[in-house]
Parts: structure tokens; C-alpha cells; sequence
């Protein structure tokens, strides 16, 4: 123990000796380590961002749709849902969702009424789904026994209605069969300048409240989140208790649509993986490779210096360890620095929405990624440090005293 002490006490005084070429020797791992950390960092949150955008249109894992169907097209609702919840009480269910997509509902704009995209669903459609707001809440529980329902709204929707606040409480006209005045509580963002469509979404049970039945180009289907590990067995088991005693020519079918279900996300995670990870090796091997070559040139000017320590009575193994360990000091302290801004830059929130609007749950810094680059220092350090040592070691005292 004391003979690693003392190695690292000279290593330390090397160091503080030599600052000048130690501190350009570090510039240039300081950058290699934390462009190494950065990549794998935001190699991590883009894996985050691309997982929330296959959540947003598939659902989380693991979710299950189960998709009724009508021997004449059509599907009796209030009947299939007394059926659903009868047959769904045993698996307990927490998060279940009704969700009608392809309608388009008469909607009073300031040049005239127009028919507009509209969906129905129930409060926990945005939890599943991982739903994104620009401003507003999303659906609660108690929005259903609202005077004026509520209505959530595209962003596009909202610049047609004059982009009104959400405290001064903007309101929104329907007419037809669910006709009436709906409070507008939030507006989803878009999901690109290429989005324009102009969307409402309603609850399902304010929509139901007004109409007799759902239009004739209404889609019904439930999604349910689910555990992943259970989601096989629960998927088989629900779909024989809804078929039993299902009138002649109705049907049901039960499917999975997260993400997970599918080889294709993991494949283009995989993908994205490799090539971040590709050039995250290739920058830190340039700068080992240049932090090598300044400490071979280093001890070249360190001949004599070695020599007269040899002299005195420093053995191979001391010498050996004193270099190698310099080498190992000085990069660790450069990587912890360069981990320590890029930690700093990246947990900026301004800076994460800007680079990834779509996200929803900011992760917090990847530990991976620092544990990568603090490693990465110290082997670094170590190869760039083992080859001048073992050239230390050849220095014999007669040439150290001619050079």
C-alpha cells in the first residue's frame, strides 16, 4: 500500500511539474471523454424520445386493442360494453380506454361551420398513449358531469380560433346531433411543420350523453395497458370470454399495438446504437492517439531525468508505475471534468425540449453514459501511459547521463 502510495505522491509532483504539456495533453481527453459521454447520453434520450413516439400512437408496453365488429359493419356499443365490463371484472384492469377515431363532426368557426376530424375517448386514452400537450390539462374523471363537456384540440385548431389562452376559458361550438358549446382545456401539439390537421377530441360518455349511437363511420376499439410479462396469457384468456355467446355474425378481435410487439423498433434502436456508438469510438480514439504521441515525446525529455532517479536507487517497478499512474491521474481528473460540463449542458430543460420537442418524460442524466466516460478516461490513460513506461523502463543510467 505505501509503495502505491508513494508511486502516486510522484505521479501527483510529475503532474504539477510538467503543467503546461499535462494541461494540453488533457485538453484534448477532456473533449474526447465528454463527446464520448454526450453521444452516449443523448444516444439514451433519443431511444427515450423514439419509445414515447412509438407509445404515442401504439401505447405503452404492453397494450392490448381489443377491436369489436358487426355482422352488418356496424357494432352495437352500449351492448358491447356491457359486455366488456362484465367479462373485463376479473382481470381487474387499471387503465382502459374507449377510443372512436374517423369521424368528422360539424364544428362553428369564425368563417362558417366546417366538418372536422374529431376522436372520442376516456381519461386514461393520455395516459396509455402517452399524450403530449402544448397548453391546457388533459381529461379528468370528472369532466363527464361538466355543464359545458370539455374538449381538447389540435394546434392547428387552435390558431383557427385565435389561439386564446387557456385561463380566459375559450370555448367551442359543435352543431348537429351532439351540437352545443364545449370548453376548450387543452390543445395537443403538432408533430411537425407539416402538421395542420385540425382535430378535436371529446370524452367519450359527454359524446354518448347527446347522440343515440355512434355515426356509421365511427371506429370503436378499447385499449388496455397491461403488464408485458402477463400480456400473452391475458390477451388469449379475454378474447375466448368476449367471443362466448357473442350474437351469430358479430366478432371480436384482440391484438397487441405497442411497440414491443414488433422486431422493427429494436432493430432501428440497435441501428442507432451502433452508429452513435461507432463515432463515440472513433473520437476517443483520436484522442488517445494524440495523447500518446504528446507523452512519447514527453519522455523523451524526461531521459535524464529518469536516469539520475535510477541512479539513486528508483527500481524498474517504481519508475514503471510513477509514469503509468501520471498518465492515469491526469486523465481521470480531464474526464471527470469533461463529464462534469457535459452533465451541466445537458440537464438544461431548454435545451432537451429544443433538440426533442416530441418528449414528454425528460429522463434524467443517463448514468450509463457517465459511467462510460470516466471508464474510457482511465483506459486511455492507461494504454497512453503504459508505452511510455515500458520505454522508462530501457532508459539505462550511462545513456540517461550522456543524453
Amino acid at each position: 500500500m505505501s509503495a502505491i502510495i508513494g508511486a502516486l505522491s510522484d505521479a501527483w509532483s510529475e503532474i504539477r511539474v510538467h503543467k503546461l504539456r499535462v494541461l494540453l495533453s488533457l485538453i484534448g481527453i477532456a473533449v474526447s471523454v465528454a463527446a464520448l459521454t454526450a453521444v452516449v447520453a443523448l444516444s439514451d434520450i433519443t431511444v427515450q424520445a423514439q419509445t414515447e413516439e412509438y407509445d404515442r400512437y401504439g401505447g405503452r408496453v404492453a397494450t392490448l386493442v381489443v377491436a369489436p365488429a358487426g355482422a352488418d359493419g356496424r357494432v352495437d356499443a352500449d351492448a358491447f360494453h356491457q359486455r366488456f365490463e362484465k367479462v373485463s371484472e376479473r382481470f381487474g384492469f387499471s387503465h382502459v380506454s374507449r377510443f372512436v377515431e374517423g369521424m368528422m363532426l360539424p364544428v362553428q368557426a369564425p368563417d362558417g361551420v366546417h366538418g372536422t376530424a374529431a376522436r372520442l375517448m376516456d381519461p386514461a386514452y393520455a395516459g396509455i398513449h402517452r399524450e403530449k400537450l402544448l397548453a391546457g390539462r388533459e381529461f379528468g374523471v370528472d369532466d363527464v358531469e361538466a355543464l359545458a363537456p370539455p374538449v381538447i384540440i389540435s394546434e392547428a385548431m387552435w390558431d383557427v380560433l385565435g389561439r386564446v389562452p387557456m385561463d380566459q376559458h375559450p370555448t367551442l361550438t359543435l352543431t348537429g346531433a351532439a351540437g352545443g358549446t364545449y370548453q376548450v382545456v387543452g390543445v395537443r401539439p403538432r408533430q411537425g411543420p407539416w402538421d395542420q390537421e385540425k382535430r378535436i377530441d371529446l370524452l367519450y360518455d359527454a359524446f354518448s350523453s347527446r347522440v343515440d349511437e355512434l355515426p356509421e363511420d365511427a371506429m370503436l376499439r378499447y385499449d388496455i395497458w397491461v403488464g408485458e410479462r402477463e400480456v400473452a396469457d391475458v390477451g388469449r384468456s379475454l378474447a375466448a370470454d368476449l367471443r362466448a355467446g357473442m350474437p351469430e355474425g358479430d366478432s371480436v378481435t384482440v391484438s397487441r399495438s405497442d411497440w414491443a410487439a414488433s422486431t422493427s423498433f429494436k432493430e432501428s434502436e440497435a441501428m442507432t446504437e451502433l452508429i452513435l456508438s461507432g463515432i463515440a469510438v472513433l473520437i476517443l480514439g483520436l484522442g488517445a492517439l494524440s495523447l500518446v504521441n504528446i507523452q512519447l515525446v514527453a519522455m523523451r525529455q524526461r531521459v535524464r531525468e529518469i536516469g539520475v532517479r535510477r541512479a539513486f536507487g528508483a527500481t524498474a517497478g517504481r519508475i514503471f508505475t510513477t509514469v503509468l499512474l501520471e498518465s492515469l491521474v491526469a486523465t481521470t481528473v480531464a474526464g471527470v471534468i469533461g463529464i462534469a460540463i457535459v452533465v451541466a449542458v445537458l440537464r438544461s430543460p431548454l435545451l432537451i425540449e429544443s433538440m426533442f420537442p416530441s418528449l414528454v418524460d425528460v429522463p434524467p442524466f443517463p448514468i450509463r453514459a457517465a459511467l462510460t466516460g470516466l471508464i474510457a478516461a482511465v483506459v486511455v490513460g492507461a494504454i497512453a501511459g503504459f508505452v511510455p513506461a515500458l520505454v522508462a523502463l530501457r532508459v539505462k543510467v550511462i545513456d540517461a547521463i550522456r543524453f
